[in-house]
């Protein structure tokens, strides 16, 4: 369980990241892109962005399943660090792979890999056997400064499948991500411009604003939205409230607001992972687990280290594949005709039965290049995890 916490977007910085982040300013030119500038590790979150996008229903009246999915996707906004972190910048060919075992018995299945380094692209792909319902996508994070904020813009795509209901997609965009206070007041993380939730089967869209604070007056975290025909334009529903803590959504008929989300009571599924001695030498956990360690422990140096060591190996295969002309090749998603990464496994492979598909995805997720499987049970004994979880 979760409690509303209005501060959870907040930071104060100590001198010393402070310092670390003025050396870094002469090297700023203002809406200068970032994704080549490596940010200092007290600013990381220690999750990687792979592991990170993980942060995303039956009904016969295909408008409630509209809302419910407009539910799922406003709600995933609320769960992240306290204060202001930046994922670790992944390597290239870096995945995270994890499952789920849900209250009522099923379960799901999700795999992220970073399928390009520059621009940075994520490819994503999540799938419960039971209920049929799938998700890929990809995400091109674009950093960019602006003076006294840095921000990550959002590019890519998602794509929601009912697989029960044939045709029924839902394609979502992302929100800009905000980090304010970076050289005077308090860092606070913020959302901002608009994303959308389309359903074309469904003659359906669901458009949001994330609304920034101003300068002088306003609050934070504050949303509008409505959902409306996508024929008409008609108004079904307004949406409004705050994303870290409670919305509100009210039928344009009865003009009655009722509660849609509230994060104080929110349950999140943790994810099932397997221990670092069974993950493989580039999955995310076990990759940055010695930077994982230091920023728990609050040591920058040893991060700062442990972090250059990974950037410089990336750097060094970097090297070796142009000298041979070797091209990376992503291990678990493809570049189709579209412009964006689908996973390999096609959705229309996997089969109906859910015995057969969890067979197939879990043979496709987490086999190893020589064949072997990913043994779940057993338990996580490297000391250098186990230090980071005392933190």
């Amino acid at each position: 369980m979760s409690k509303h916490d209005e501060h959870a977007v907040e930071e104060e910085l100590g001198d010393e990241p402070k310092s670390i982040i003025f050396s870094m300013i002469s090297q700023f030119t203002k809406d200068m892109d970032l994704s080549r500038i490596t940010f200092p590790t007290f600013v990381l979150e220690p999750r990687s962005f792979t592991e990170r996008v993980t942060d995303f229903i039956k009904c016969d009246d295909p408008v409630q399943r509209f809302i419910g999915v407009v539910k799922y996707y406003m709600s995933g906004w609320h769960i992240h660090p306290k204060g202001v972190k930046k994922p670790y910048n992944p390597i290239l060919g870096e995945f995270f792979r994890s499952k789920y075992a849900f209250d009522d018995g099923t379960g799901a299945f999700f795999v992220a890999e970073q399928v390009s380094h520059h621009p940075p692209i994520t490819g994503m792909f999540y799938y419960s056997p039971e209920h049929r319902v799938a998700i890929e996508g990809d995400l091109r994070p674009k950093s960019r400064f602006f003076g006294n904020s840095v921000g990550m813009l959002l590019d890519g795509y998602g794509k929601i499948h009912f697989l029960n209901n044939p045709g029924e997609e839902y394609v979502v965009t992302y929100p800009n991500m905000y980090a304010r206070g970076i050289l005077f007041g308090k860092m606070v993380l913020e959302l901002g411009e608009m994303s959308t939730v389309t359903c074309k089967h469904s003659d359906l869209v669901f458009d949001v604003e994330f609304k920034t604070k101003g300068i002088l007056w306003g609050s934070y975290n504050q949303i509008a939205g409505k959902i409306r025909r996508l024929s008409t334009g008609e108004v079904l529903y307004d949406i409004s409230g705050n994303w870290q803590t409670a919305m509100y959504i009210t039928d344009r008929q009865s003009g009655k607001p009722e509660l849609l989300f509230d994060s104080a009571s929110e349950h999140v599924v943790p994810q099932i992972v397997a221990c670092a001695a069974e993950q493989e030498p580039n999955e995310s956990r076990n990759l940055w687990k010695h930077v994982t360690k230091a920023i728990r422990e609050s040591n920058l140096n040893d991060a700062t280290t442990h972090k250059t060591a990974i950037e410089e190996a990336q750097r060094s295969q970097a090297k070796e594949r142009e000298a041979t002309g070797e091209r990376f090749k992503p291990r678990f998603f493809q570049l189709e005709i579209d412009g964006h990464y689908h996973p390999q496994l096609m959705i229309k492979d996997i089969p109906e039965d859910a015995a057969a598909a969890k067979e197939k995805l879990t043979e496709w997720i987490f086999a190893r290049p020589d064949g072997s499987m990913q043994d779940f049970s057993r338990e996580e004994d490297d000391p250098v995890v186990l230090a980071a979880h005392k933190h």
